[in-house]
């Protein structure tokens, strides 16, 4: 997924001046109070930010008042503008240098908590764009898609266990506008992949955190006319929704409340979360069994199942002693290598040899996450090479690429509800370059796991838009997981 604002038909007419069609630099829906700052250049020149005026859904806000916008949501698939005054207006067809520069606080990739009732610290995402652009009045037409794929192999009743994918696996497409939610069920229904549905809320929710009546009339119609399973419902916590502090502990509960109800309207078994607070669960842990949920905490990349901070969490599910508890385990977690599709990412971004063999260096070590980033970052700082050309890599690469032994998770099997079969590459012999996936299946086919392995497809994080086809990759993997498990069998 392109780490942009812009794209190639982003120019527009518009009777003011001009205007710029915005796509959100990230894979989720995002509150206005995430976008920290937005510069626009146009022919060398920057444009003064009183003459910028930011529209989403009819409303205008001046660029200083996105900061206290914690209500407005800029849902995945909307298109905001940047209109520009200007005089004489941008005629159709002139073709203008268009620079942009924006940084984006993530409010649900909490680095450190605020103190005394401050905000906290969050991810930033840093996007820096430069194109040439010709004006036009309407967005680009979305490409053909592959259709002629093979049959899926079937599904055997001896397999351990039910395939499926996460419908994160398609964000970029989904984001671009592809699909509609139904198409997109469409499309997975055509390839053959499932039955299980996984989604993230604040991924495909126009309403989020709300599950509308409309929208669970769509998803109904789509599960019927498939046969779908809802497998997980992907909940994040904003914490950092506002600018000016953190979510009280009601406000977490809160919002985590109007998710559990949401995912129960749409008939999911399990809750993905992603706070393991234990006053938090405590108070929640009423509200999942009076909906029939399990709750299910993340494990994911850098961290593994005997992490630190996961042993608290272990701590504080023995604490709590509920068979509605559990574990998400996901593969970003027990890589082997770091993927060559993020490699080829910050190739792009301007990384050399020597860049690239040290960054893969200081991934190996056993540091921290944030040692490692911040040695890294120091390194490119060395070599002045800015980091923010990276965007949010510098940090990604770190927190989405773990190396943690695959054999930790057979230590927390019992507790393991659902899986992220988490992959970036399949190659031309049909296997994952970066996760051993023969060998996770006989971890969990001897651990006795016997739920759900939700396919991610997480290389939109760093491959362009129509590099691949992530749908058909999610195919192939199924092929790779099921020839596994065959393989165990024999």
């Amino acid at each position: 997924m392109p780490n942009g604002l812009i794209t190639d038909d982003s120019l527009r007419i518009h009777p003011d001046g001009y205007a710029i069609s915005l796509t959100i630099p990230w894979y989720r829906s995002l509150w206005l109070s995430s976008v920290v700052k937005l510069t626009l250049t146009v022919d060398g020149e920057e444009v003064a930010q009183d003459d910028i005026a930011f529209e989403l859904e009819g409303t205008r806000y001046r660029l200083d008042d996105l900061a206290a916008q914690s209500e407005v949501l800029w849902y995945l698939q909307q298109h905001p503008l940047l209109i520009v005054r200007r005089d004489p207006a941008i005629a159709l067809g002139e073709t203008h240098d268009v620079a942009i520069v924006g940084e984006l606080r993530l409010p649900y990739m909490q680095i450190m908590p605020g103190q005394d009732g401050g905000p906290g610290m969050y991810v930033p995402n840093h996007v820096r764009q430069t194109l040439s652009l010709t004006a036009t009045d309407t967005a680009a037409a979305p490409p053909a898609l592959v259709s002629d794929v093979d049959a899926p192999p079937p599904a055997a009743e001896e397999d351990p266990f039910k395939l499926g994918l996460t419908l994160y696996s398609a964000s970029a497409e989904f984001r671009a506008g592809y699909f509609d939610f139904d198409g997109l069920l469409d499309r997975v229904a055509e390839l053959g992949i499932g039955p299980g549905i996984e989604i993230v809320a604040s991924q495909v929710l126009p309403t989020y955190p709300l599950v509308s009546d409309e929208f669970v009339t769509t998803w109904r119609a789509a599960f019927d006319r498939h046969g779908f399973d809802e497998s997980s419902f992907g909940a994040n916590l904003d914490m950092g929704r506002r600018r000016d502090r953190d979510m009280t502990p009601d406000e977490e509960f809160e919002f985590s409340r109007v998710l559990f109800e949401g995912a129960k309207k749409l008939g999911f078994p399990l809750v993905r979360i992603q706070s393991a607070k234990p006053d938090l669960l405590k108070r929640l842990l009423p509200i999942a069994e009076q909906l029939e949920l399990t709750l299910a905490y993340e494990i994911h990349a850098p961290m593994g199942p005997n992490a630190p901070e996961i042993m608290k969490v272990r701590e504080v599910y023995e604490t709590l002693d509920s068979p509605l508890l559990g574990f998400v385990a996901d593969f970003s977690s027990t890589m082997h290598a770091m993927s060559p599709t993020l490699l080829r990412a910050v190739r792009r971004a301007g990384l050399d040899d020597e860049a690239i063999e040290r960054l893969q260096a200081i991934w190996s070590t056993d540091a921290s996450m944030r040692e490692r980033q911040e040695e890294f970052i120091g390194y490119l700082r060395g070599r002045d090479f800015d980091p923010g050309r990276l965007g949010s890599f510098a940090h990604l690469a770190f927190n989405m690429h773990g190396h943690v032994d695959p054999h930790e998770w057979a230590d927390i099997m019992p507790q393991i509800k659902h899986v992220h079969a988490k992959f970036y590459d399949i190659d031309d012999s049909g296997q994952e370059p970066a996760i051993d996936y023969p060998e996770l299946v006989k971890v969990f086919v001897e651990g006795g796991y016997r739920g759900y392995w939700s396919s991610e497809w997480e290389g939109h994080a760093f491959a362009e838009l129509g590099e691949v086809d992530p749908l058909v990759l999610v195919r192939r993997q199924h092929d790779l997981i099921r020839s596994s498990m065959h393989a165990l069998r024999a």
